[in-house]
């Protein structure tokens, strides 16, 4: 059985990792993507590459599709999707605004070639606002989303550090354009018409804040004492980023003594244990014969006999996870209905039994690459399954595709030549 969106035609005038992403995602579904790249390439292909046009970062987001190389700056390109579009359910782009626009492939002259079409667009702050000129990338919006600064973590200099094991607010976009693409798709049934769908990386990384970005109406202002307006007043003074950092911390304080949701060492590994409610708090303090001051009625976590007191509750929690091993503590910490599990590297994920179990594991064979173990696809559908293909090799179906709409072998070797197609 083909996927659920079999019969899908989607465009993508994309690179890095959202739209990319988003594109992945809906093959594996079963849409028929085709990538537009330039004669180079998406930049991705380069970065940590194994080949000239090859890289894993590029694999990673790439699957199931088909690669057209093709100018976009040329008459050619122009004529190309004259053909293209109009037989397209789908385009993405994650261009600049300016960008797309003078590459031709912004939503006035793409609807002008097929009104139904769904035309998806992510940027980085959106087309309105002071911002909406400049370019942004995961690490930018980290910082200027606050994300980077709720975080908590300093370097050595006490500036603020990024998240860098993955490329979160990327990811999440790319995740949401699918997931806007299929809403899209659902309204064009019902109405039969197309439309423009925005989407931003500020919009996912205040998202991705969720309960941190909440600003209650009824709450005391008196027990608040550095406000945002109070913030942004004193950074247009020129207050140090290590006092402002202060007066937010003292908005935003950190309950003293966690010892519930956190990594410890034992014996002779590491594991992570996570308490979100006082049931699984209290029944982690008996497995460790802990008492925790903050179930006193007249608890105040601001006081300083509770830091110090949670200073010493997580001395105490680390002292006792290093008397038994890893394996003896995940066996006990299950036993008792307690959140835990190992810390593992990424390169043990791929013979995980229960990533196999569940098919998070996909296996390809790449035109260049040979066999490739990658990340499977996200969801399981009973009556239409998914079946991940490999991602394209630069250009790989350009000629094919171009058959496809009808142009003949001298044009499609005339314009390899003239470097149209790379």
């Amino acid at each position: 059985m083909p996927g659920p969106l079999h019969g899908v035609k989607v465009v993508e005038f994309t690179e890095i990792i959202a739209g990319p992403f988003a594109g992945m995602l809906l093959s594996d579904m079963g849409a028929a993507v085709i990538k537009v790249e330039p004669p180079w390439g998406d930049p991705w292909r380069i970065v940590q590459a194994f080949s000239p046009t090859e890289s894993r970062p590029f694999i990673a987001y790439n699957r199931g599709k088909r690669s057209l190389t093709l100018d976009l700056t040329t008459p050619a390109a122009r004529d190309v999707l004259a053909r293209l579009i109009p037989q397209m359910d789908v385009a993405i782009v994650n261009y600049r605004p300016d960008v797309a626009a003078k590459l031709g492939v912004d939503y006035a002259a793409l609807a002008a070639l097929n009104p139904r079409l769904i035309y998806c667009e992510n940027t980085a702050f959106g087309r309105q606002g002071p911002d909406s000129h400049r370019p942004g990338y995961d690490l930018i919006l980290q910082a200027m989303s606050g994300l980077m600064a709720a975080e908590g973590k300093l370097g050595d200099n006490g500036v603020p550090q990024h998240i860098v094991a993955t490329p979160l607010v990327d990811t999440a976009a790319g995740i949401c354009l699918a997931w806007c693409v299929c809403a899209a798709l659902y309204s064009r049934e019902r109405t039969g018409q197309g439309q423009k769908v925005e989407t931003t990386l500020l919009g996912l990384a205040l998202a991705m804040l969720g309960m941190r970005f909440v600003e209650v109406e009824s709450l005391d202002k008196e027990k608040v004492s550095g406000t945002l307006e109070s913030l942004a007043a004193l950074r247009a003074a020129g207050l140090p980023y290590a006092d402002l950092l202060q007066i937010y911390e003292a908005d935003h304080p950190v309950t003293p003594g966690n010892i519930y949701y956190r990594s410890y060492q034992t014996a002779d590994g590491v594991i992570v244990v996570g308490c979100l409610s006082d049931p699984l708090r209290r029944r982690l303090l008996d497995t460790l014969g802990l008492t925790d001051i903050r179930f006193d009625p007249d608890y105040d976590p601001r006081s300083d006999a509770a830091m110090a007191f949670g200073a010493e509750l997580m001395r105490q929690a680390e002292a006792a996870f290093l008397e038994r091993p890893a394996g003896e503590w995940l066996a006990l910490l299950e036993e008792r209905g307690i959140p835990a599990g190992p810390v593992r590297f990424m390169e043990e994920l791929f013979d995980d039994a229960q990533t196999q179990a569940n098919g998070l594991v996909a296996e390809v064979e790449h035109r260049d690459a040979g066999k490739l173990r990658m990340v499977g696809p996200l969801a399981q559908f009973s009556e239409t399954p998914l079946e991940p293909t490999p991602p394209p090799a630069l250009g790989q179906h350009s000629e094919e595709i171009l058959r496809e709409l009808g142009y003949t072998e001298a044009e499609i070797g005339r314009w390899r030549e003239n470097g149209e197609l790379g």
